[in-house]
């Protein structure tokens, strides 16, 4: 019974660690001091902008170019 008790305890320990780890990591860095430019992130460029459709085609007269990754 006792050593029962100790196992469960010690997997649920365990669990924590693990998802404590887990959320360490996944964290966000923390920023670095004032900086003197702006920074955006690069999703604001596209703020405004339709999105795009996967399966009409590309349009060859269009201007805008589209990244791929």
């Amino acid at each position: 019974m006792l050593s029962t008790l100790v196992v469960l305890a010690g997997v649920l320990v365990g669990l924590l660690v693990l998802l404590t780890l887990i959320v360490h990591l996944s964290a966000r860095p923390a920023t670095r001091g004032h900086t003197t430019g702006v920074r955006t992130a690069p999703w604001v460029a596209d703020s405004g902008q339709p999105h795009p459709d996967t399966w009409s085609p590309m349009s060859t007269t269009s201007t805008q170019r589209r990244v791929v990754r």
